[in-house]
């Protein structure tokens, strides 16, 4: 759950938006932690929940069971990739070194135009801050485009981040996904 009580609270309210906004929620299928408390808000609030998990995780008994739909997989990488291919977009919530993976992995999969789904990070009590540095000083270094920086969006409201993600017109996951469907004809946007 984190250390302060808020991250609980942004957990709740982002189920709550997701349900509230007509969306289901896809996440990675347990009934602990935030990951349990987003799941459970947006049940309570009368939307859909649809969790995957790996095999050796529903063993050690971490299974929500309550949810809409819940998938079993062999693997962590089998649960991103269905998670990926049932998802619309991507929301990452304060956590640890899974939650940087899976952030990373979508964002970079945009990058490459395996999808153009938006991305968003839930910036409760600043939790990423220090995260956004470290991306500036990639764009400031010549590692990363600013464009890509400007790809995801952040915020610390729950229900703001969803409505931006609903809304994402981003001229860039087009460019992308242009680049992906004819590589010949396209600038290579990672050496631009």
């Amino acid at each position: 759950m984190g250390s302060d009580p808020v991250f609980k609270e942004a957990a709740t309210a982002l189920g709550t938006a997701i349900a509230e906004a007509g969306l289901t929620l896809v996440y990675g299928g347990g009934h602990v932690g935030l990951m349990g408390v987003v799941a459970d808000s947006a049940l309570a609030a009368g939307g859909r929940v649809t969790g995957v998990i790996t095999r050796l995780l529903v063993d050690k008994e971490l299974a929500h069971h309550g949810i809409t739909e819940l998938h079993t997989v062999s693997t962590m990488s089998e649960r991103k990739a269905l998670m990926a291919d049932l998802a619309e977009g991507f929301i990452s919530m304060p956590g640890g070194y899974g939650t940087l993976d899976e952030f990373c992995e979508m964002v970079t999969w945009t990058q490459l135009g395996l999808h153009q789904k938006p991305h968003g990070l839930l910036n409760v009590a600043g939790f990423y801050d220090a995260l956004l540095t470290f991306f500036e000083t990639s764009v400031t270094n010549g590692f990363l485009k600013r464009e890509m920086l400007e790809m995801v969006h952040v915020s610390d409201d729950p229900a703001s981040l969803v409505s931006a993600l609903q809304n994402d017109t981003s001229p860039l996951r087009d460019r992308w996904k242009t680049l992906a469907e004819d590589p010949v004809k396209s600038k290579d946007p990672v050496n631009e």
